[in-house]
């Protein structure tokens, strides 16, 4: 039996894969007892490396709460203007007009191949030297305007490439009953196109949440990895403990984003659903009744 991507296992290739599973497992099972040995030799898993988390809430509320809230700040702000930008570049691309197409596909491509790092640097040089944004707010502006800038190019592939994936007759049926290209495009095509690029854009905005660390890094952001330096300072030799919290909270932070989005999906896949059962019932009741009447 096949399946649509591969070959269906057999009773050898099952066994073999269990195999190759315990295999697997035990060999990370010994990184990790690897890993922890070498951090007990150097006493990074004793209480006092890790209990300034557990009980100190000062870490919390002075360090890891408040750069919390500069990350989701940065990121909120960047989200909001990235995908409609990202949109409306998307929708450009796709333009039938080559005084549109082109230039838009220019700007796409170009923002692409930068890297966001040398965006947010480029921005606030930029800031710093032609407007009077104030020194302690600058980083925030640099941050925003690199992942805009990235993410707005980037999305805009998404856009297109989700729009020419669905079927040419989507299209050629809107235009047969006379709506015009940016009619098609707003009520027939995007809409449909929303539930497969959906996947894609969750993993960019994971990448934004995740690419405010870049701007702690660089710029001075006070986002929540720069953290880590404030709390080995006031804490200790506490390195380790620090980027472990740290993570688990970018870890729980993705997850709730996936989920949610993942929630939206199932629900515009649903509505899709119904709305396509509302619309053949009529035909099918239409067609049940025509062949009883003939019947009789």
């Amino acid at each position: 039996m096949n399946s649509v991507l591969y070959d269906v296992p057999g009773p050898r290739a099952k066994r073999r894969n269990v195999v190759y599973t315990i295999g697997f497992l035990a060999v990370l099972g010994l990184v990790a007892y690897w890993v922890l040995s070498a951090m007990a030799d150097k006493n990074q898993l004793t209480a006092e490396k890790w209990s300034p988390f557990v009980t100190d809430s000062q870490v919390w509320t002075t360090y890891l709460i408040p750069g919390l809230i500069e990350t989701l700040k940065a990121a909120a702000l960047s989200i909001l203007i990235a995908l409609p930008l990202g949109a409306v570049l998307g929708i450009g691309r796709l333009s039938d007009h080559r005084w549109v197409r082109v230039p838009v596909g220019a700007v796409v491509e170009f923002f692409r191949a930068i890297p966001v790092l040398l965006l947010m640097m480029f921005a606030s040089a930029v800031y710093a030297a032609y407007t009077p944004i104030s020194s302690d707010f600058r980083p925030l502006y640099a941050v925003v305007t690199g992942l805009v800038l990235y993410n707005a190019s980037v999305i805009a592939e998404v856009v297109r490439a989700g729009v020419l994936s669905l079927p040419r007759g989507q299209g050629d049926a809107a235009v047969a009953l006379g709506m015009r290209k940016g009619q098609t495009m707003l009520y027939v095509l995007l809409p449909q196109a929303v539930t497969v690029m959906l996947p894609a854009l969750v993993s960019q905005l994971v990448v934004i949440v995740k690419d405010t660390a870049l701007g702690g890094a660089m710029l001075g952001f006070g986002e929540l990895l720069s953290q880590n330096r404030q709390i080995t300072a006031n804490y200790g030799a506490n390195t380790i403990a620090a980027f472990t919290v740290i993570a688990l909270i970018y870890i729980a932070l993705n997850a709730l984003l996936t989920s949610l989005a993942a929630r939206l999906e199932k629900r515009l896949r649903q509505g899709r659903k119904a709305a396509a059962v509302k619309d053949v019932a009529p035909l099918v009741n239409v067609e049940m009744g025509g062949a009883g009447t003939g019947g009789a």
